[in-house]
């Protein structure tokens, strides 16, 4: 058995299930190796569709994305996939070819390694035929305990060795590092957890139990320590209105005190409620300018505290009262089981007032608007993108994955889809990469089948990515790709434009996308009108045997609200 074959037999041992990549000479045998001992192996059209495919995986199932591609430009390829999932701190495995240590004149030869850091990751290395298995245990296990995405270099001369056959490679910390696609595993509680001592936990529980109205903002943190339902008892004992991050949307579903989503995304009510905050406490979650609208969703005399596994993250973007480095679950359990020993609950911001207010007011739906009057009459009419997506939510079955790209477009769907739960929502915006949505949605899809998958997408990033349709029709996916199309790259279009700057360079002559997508084999249809989602909602009651692709038409004379928020931060 050569190296190659004997690092793709341990992977399979440890756990990986489902592997994404684009096979090349450099990755060729331990790939094969991969499926050989059991993995699935889904083969993308570009590397940086199976990068952005195995970190969705990953995000959705909880355990180990694996990817593998060819050594140079396979990895380079694949880079801005993985810069997205290091940016989140997604568990992936990135397997890749490399040039042997002696071929110093190959074309291949780049400084593999340095590429991974660059982005974040963490380069590691098969070594020798002798250390193959503990490299590769190592690797593992980084990506698995520390929630990092980790590059493997495959050396070519090594991969081609004959291996020494030593003893099979234990599973990392906490079991597999992967899951069978369509289970999500229970957050794997191995201890020892980190929990802040006691003097800090006393500190947390006289703030809730001085505190008025208190906010709960849990991030990618919370979500990730499997902490929902510890924060949710823990906000209903003192009176907090919960709300989250853009990335762990859905963590508070049904809560009828849930604010949904703070930032730039948040309703008015919303935005009201969390600057009428006395404390904020957020929970794994960064509070950076986005997710406070650069500071203005709290308030002057708000005590601010933060609560986070990562001592770097304290602090990190605004300062902070009081900082607390722990596990989010564990710690709200500490103070909850503080709390109850000093026998305090409150009623809080959870008054009648407030409950009445966000059963009219707590969705975004709720919120009137005149439609944009580019949205009426003629074959050119053009359906806002707020009707549009109402429409689409009151079609679409409650169990359902929304993958967002970025763009302009990108609040419509975030706000106007709901989600059943905090996996509802694959929001891959670390990197804020156009182009990412669709294999996001591929990933997701063969992630969770039981669920449909909603790909929301901008025209920018769906002809970006467009190669990819191939594979999701290849693989026989009921995935709904909806494009916001307004010919251009929307964002510097309402941004620059009012500017007075010539806009040739990001705008575009229109394209048939329904046409692009039935070349591709899936459904497909063109949206003018609310009426034209008559196609759609058949779609959606078939054998969804394929995907389908709507060309939305939608208007353009009007900048998402969000936007102008978002370019402060560039």
């Amino acid at each position: 058995m050569i190296v190659a074959e004997a690092v793709g037999e341990a992977l399979a041992r440890l756990g990986a299930r489902t592997v994404f990549g684009v096979v090349g000479s450099g990755n060729f045998h331990v790939t094969n190796a991969l499926v050989a001992n059991g993995a699935r192996y889904v083969a993308a059209r570009h590397e940086g569709g199976a990068a952005t495919m195995a970190d969705a995986y990953a995000r959705v199932t909880g355990g180990l994305g694996v990817v593998s591609v060819h050594q140079g430009p396979g990895l380079t390829n694949a880079l801005t996939g993985i810069a997205e999932a290091a940016k989140s701190r997604t568990p992936l495995l990135v397997l890749a070819g490399e040039v042997a240590a002696a071929e110093v004149r190959s074309n291949f030869r780049v400084d593999q390694a340095a590429l991974a850091a660059a982005v974040g990751a963490v380069p590691e290395r098969i070594h020798s035929p002798d250390t193959a298995l503990a490299d590769v245990t190592r690797a593992c296990r980084t990506a698995v305990a520390e929630r990092r995405t980790v590059l493997l270099g495959l050396p070519l001369d090594v991969q081609g060795a004959q291996h020494p056959d030593p003893a099979p490679p234990e599973p990392p910390p906490g079991g597999a590092a992967g899951v069978p696609a369509g289970y999500r595993p229970r957050v794997s509680r191995v201890p020892p957890l980190p929990v802040p001592p006691a003097g800090a936990i006393a500190r947390l529980a006289d703030a809730l139990q001085d505190a008025g109205r208190p906010v709960f903002i849990a991030g990618r943190g919370a979500r990730l320590s499997g902490a929902g339902e510890a924060l949710a008892g823990l906000a209903g004992r003192v009176g907090a209105l919960p709300a989250t991050s853009a990335v762990a949307r859905g963590l508070f579903a049904g809560d009828p005190f849930g604010l949904d989503v703070s930032g730039g995304f948040a309703t008015p009510a919303a935005a009201e409620l969390i600057r009428g905050a006395d404390l904020i406490v957020g929970w794994g979650c960064s509070l950076n300018m986005w997710t406070t609208r650069h500071g203005g969703l709290v308030g002057r005399d708000t005590t601010v505290v933060q609560v986070d596994v990562d001592a770097q993250a304290l602090g990190a973007h605004r300062p902070v009262d009081l900082g607390l480095i722990g596990d989010v679950a564990e710690t709200a359990l500490a103070v909850t089981a503080e709390l109850e020993e000093r026998g305090h609950s409150a009623t809080g911001y959870r008054t009648e007032e407030v409950a009445a207010r966000l059963a009219h007011e707590g969705r975004w739906q709720d919120v009137p608007y005149e439609e944009h009057p580019d949205g009426k009459g003629g074959d050119g009419a053009r359906i806002d993108p707020r009707t549009l997506t109402i429409a689409l939510n009151g079609l679409l079955p409650r169990e359902r994955t929304v993958a967002v790209d970025s763009g302009n477009f990108m609040g419509y769907p975030v706000m106007f889809l709901d989600v059943p739960d905090a996996d509802g929502l694959v929001f891959t915006q670390a990197f804020q990469s156009v182009g990412l949505g669709l294999a996001t949605a591929i990933g997701a899809a063969v992630a969770r089948p039981d669920r449909l998958t909603v790909a929301a997408l901008g025209d920018g990033g769906a002809l970006m990515a467009a190669a990819e349709l191939e594979t999701a029709v290849r693989l026989g996916l009921g995935l709904l790709v909806v494009v916001y199309d307004d010919e251009a790259y929307g964002a510097e279009v309402h941004h620059f434009g009012p500017q007075g700057h010539p806009l040739d360079t990001v705008t575009f002559p229109p394209a048939d996308l329904a046409a692009i997508g039935r070349g591709f084999g899936c459904a497909a249809a063109t949206v003018r009108r609310s009426v034209d989602l008559t196609t759609v909602a058949d779609w959606l009651g078939g054998p969804r045997d394929r995907p389908m692709v709507v060309d939305a038409k939608i208007t353009r004379g009007r900048p998402a609200w969000w936007l102008e928020e978002a370019f402060r931060g560039h």
